[in-house]
């Protein structure tokens, strides 16, 4: 089922403006708007939140504007940088959420979805995610999710929420309840249509279209049925000049998975010709493939290093046939590197002199496609004497970042988060317990080494001033080995609660 994200983008001139300019020149809490010209008059052509609350409109004249709101910001309308701009957007969204994504109009984005949303963690968890990006970069913005551009585009513009799931069956009862002007009509038709009484487009779905059509032409039926899903809308995807791609159209339709693998293989050995000549490699490679029924359907996969070996990134694409659906057949097949890096050729290593390196990657790019962007990671240390500080998260082919940790006391294989409070007794303050109890079980303790005092980090905040934490390595009965700790040390109740926690588990 087709899912398509459309992004509104409500104030992405005076966002733009504000994104390239110092706070000096465009101080953020003075109102903001942009002029251009309309034959001999100079009216608003955009205007920011804090301008449009104080009653300016778009179109208005500019010197009404000014009069009306003292201490405006008036700035010239640049709608060839806008549209630029809305392209670098667009392409950061294609290498970022899918391979298939297109600006729409002036003020917004359409991206598909289809199939790729779980590599995010979901439709809700990729709106989220694509919202809180833009709102860091002080970008205004409405998304929604539906199964048509149409449904998509009206929801995103016409629904208040920032984030929007429509469900395919919820479609049309969520459409119904939006203006007219929500169906990308021409101005002239959604003036007649109110002319005869309509406002929403309920009020049209629930009437014949014969005499709609004979009155208003074919445009009002065919956006109708674009945003109930019914007629596909094709969505011609961005692809700047620097994308290196390859393409084959066929003159019959193939549909047979291995005719489909023949040709991808064809299409990567072109593909790396191309980047060898470039001196590239690819770390993203995204398939289009166009069917005859007018929808376009596509696969991505990633790499952990540039890459150009044919025969690598054919087994990448070759795994997800599978998720491919030709339909009646598709006629066009599209192949680009949509992210690549330059790469040199590396000279032979004879194994006489040295042993080569084990070379995991091909390994990694093989996991990371089937388990999605994000799942599969490693564990590399900071700079840190809290334990739970001390690792983060990088990614599998990551370098190194010149931390270890500390090697004079061992740490368990995995920690607890956060550290599970114990019921513990022991016989003096700087002692071991001699028994604890986790999670309904009591514990025998056989043997036990400590304590290492870890000290609070101070600089991050007063509350860690005089926290202290004693911790020990202990086994029980069953040799099963933990890591624990007292919250103090033992004697100012200053230092900490005095309490017992279990922090870690040893392989």
């Amino acid at each position: 089922m087709p899912r398509v994200v459309s992004l509104f983008l409500p104030q992405w001139p005076t966002d733009r403006l504000r994104r390239r300019s110092d706070a000096a020149s465009l101080p953020p809490d003075r109102p903001l708007v942009l002029v251009g010209r309309d034959g001999n008059r100079r009216i608003v052509l955009a205007a920011d939140t804090i301008a449009l609350n104080q009653g300016l409109r778009v179109g208005m004249p500019a010197t009404k504007a000014q009069a009306l709101v003292p201490g405006l910001v008036v700035q010239d309308a640049r709608p060839q940088e806008d549209a630029q701009a809305l392209d670098r957007l667009a392409l950061w969204a294609l290498r970022r959420y899918s391979p298939i994504v297109a600006v729409d109009g002036l003020d917004g984005l359409v991206i598909d979805i289809t199939g790729a949303s779980h590599l995010h963690g979901g439709e809700q968890a990729l709106l989220v995610d694509l919202m809180q990006r833009l709102d860091h970069a002080g970008i205004s913005a409405r998304v929604a999710v539906a199964q048509s551009w149409g449904a998509a585009h009206a929801v995103a513009r016409f629904v208040g929420q920032p984030t929007n799931v429509v469900s395919a069956e919820a479609t049309q009862s969520t459409i119904a309840e939006l203006p007219i002007a929500a169906l990308r009509l021409d101005g002239a038709i959604v003036d007649g249509l109110r002319v005869l009484g309509f406002e929403r487009v309920g009020d049209l779905l629930a009437q014949p279209r014969a005499p709609l059509t004979l009155r208003f032409g074919p445009e009002l039926g065919r956006r109708l049925d674009q945003a109930l899903g019914i007629l596909n809308e094709p969505i011609d995807p961005l692809r700047p000049a620097e994308i290196v791609e390859v393409r084959r159209s066929f003159g019959e339709p193939i549909a047979a998975a291995e005719t489909i693998a023949k040709y991808i293989g064809k299409l990567v050995g072109g593909l790396c010709g191309e980047l060898e000549t470039r001196g590239l490699g690819a770390k993203r490679l995204d398939l289009l493939m166009h069917r005859v029924d007018n929808t376009m359907k596509s696969i991505r996969v990633s790499t952990a290093l540039p890459v150009r070996d044919p025969k690598r990134l054919n087994r990448l694409l070759c795994d997800k046939i599978e998720k491919i659906d030709p339909g009646f057949g598709i006629e066009l097949m599209r192949l680009a590197a949509t992210w690549a890096e330059p790469l040199s050729p590396k000279q032979t290593i004879s194994w006489l002199i040295d042993e080569p390196e084990a070379d995991i990657s091909d390994l990694i790019d093989t996991l990371s496609n089937r388990l999605g962007d994000g799942q599969l990671y490693r564990f590399a240390p900071l700079p840190s004497d809290v334990p739970e500080r001390s690792v983060q998260r990088v990614a599998p082919s990551a370098p190194e970042v010149g931390e270890s940790w500390p090697d004079h006391w061992p740490r368990p294989a995995r920690l607890l988060t956060p550290p599970e409070p114990i019921e513990a007794v022991a016989l003096l303050p700087d002692h071991p317990p001699a028994s604890f109890t986790w999670r309904g079980s009591r514990r025998r303790v056989r043997r036990a080494d400590g304590p290492e005092r870890v000290f609070g980090e101070w600089w991050k905040r007063d509350a860690e001033l005089a926290a202290v934490r004693d911790y020990f390595q202990v086994e029980d009965d069953a040799g099963e080995r933990f890591w624990i700790y007292r919250a103090g040390d033992g004697e100012n109740l200053d230092t900490g609660s005095h309490r017992w926690f279990l922090h870690g588990i040893f392989a």
